[in-house]
């Protein structure tokens, strides 16, 4: 029997794998329905991808910035959601500076710091293994998560350590109907221990344990400044779905986890002496690469503190 096209895509439909990504089409919008692209007159844009990553030419992050400039960088950050700046030999005075044109900056009590309780740093070699090698979001263990970071590579490797971003609001873009449906209204629970208990030490943690309790945000969050609807769960934090029995709740976390690995969502940056890139907190989900060793890398983040999702 020959099987009309339509009755093929019918066939192939019923077969949707346990984790809901199936290959061809998919819709990748880069802005706001019913947002027309503009250009920029600031800076130039080169894009790294169809809806998010893109390298800015024509800024230097030492510089202050006239509020014309702000808006126009703040407009990038909104439309592909990580910008990159090359051949930024800026001090950390300077990228807490340039970071402070979004927000009060916050601190990290559980990593190590720089010059200042504000800048976080990342010291990897061979003998400091690095645990950043998941998608996640970063302090989504505050009732406040931060709002985006600033990431400016003290020291690169020869090979290996790159970053990537995945785009939020387009994996819940395409996520079916029926799951959309399903998520709608629920929340999760976001915990900081399984996110620190593989490399930090217990005192420490249980020290934390009151000042950071597990915290509830929707799984699905509206973006403050767009509106977009993006996914608001990731692997490190995310431990448990309100109100849901727990094997179940584990499967859909499960599901929805996995959306951030597929790569028409996603950026890769290949870092470069004196490298920065900022990115927005509210609408991505990073991975550090760890595939240097034994090579060291040493990067500095500055975090700028955020509302609370809903």
């Amino acid at each position: 029997m020959t099987l009309e096209l339509s009755d093929r895509f019918t066939l192939r439909k019923a077969r949707t794998p346990a984790d809901g990504i199936l290959e061809g089409p998919r819709l990748l919008r880069r802005l706001p329905e019913g947002v027309e692209a503009r250009p920029y007159e600031l800076f130039t844009v080169r894009p790294l991808g169809r809806v998010i990553g893109a390298e800015i030419e024509g800024v230097h992050l030492g510089e202050p910035l006239t509020p014309e400039l702000r808006a126009e960088l703040n407009r990038a950050l909104l439309e592909w959601k990580v910008l990159f700046f090359r051949d930024q030999d800026i001090t950390p005075a300077q990228q807490r500076a340039f970071a402070r044109h979004w927000g009060e900056l916050e601190t990290n009590p559980f990593i190590p710091t720089g010059d200042s309780d504000e800048v976080t740093r990342f010291a990897r070699d061979g003998s400091m293994p690095a645990f950043e090698n998941i998608w996640h979001v970063d302090v989504t263990f505050r009732p406040n998560p931060a709002l985006g970071s600033v990431l400016r590579l003290v020291e690169v490797p020869p090979v290996g350590g790159d970053t990537m971003w995945a785009d939020m609001a387009a994996a819940y873009d395409n996520l079916p109907g029926d799951v959309k449906a399903r998520i709608e209204g629920l929340r999760a629970v976001h915990d900081y221990i399984p996110g620190f208990d593989r490399f930090s030490d217990p005192e420490l943690l249980a020290r934390w344990q009151e000042q950071f309790p597990p915290v509830e945000h929707p799984v699905v969050r509206t973006h403050p400044e767009t509106g977009r609807k993006t996914l608001f769960v990731n692997q490190a934090f995310t431990t448990h779905i309100v109100g849901m029995d727990r094997a179940e709740s584990d499967r859909l976390l499960h599901y929805l986890f996995t959306q951030a690995h597929v790569p028409e969502y996603q950026v890769r940056f290949r870092w470069t002496p004196n490298a920065v890139a900022f990115w927005d907190n509210r609408a991505t989900q990073h991975y550090a690469v760890n595939d240097y060793a034994p090579h060291p890398r040493v990067a500095e983040r500055v975090a700028i503190a955020g509302d609370r999702p809903y």
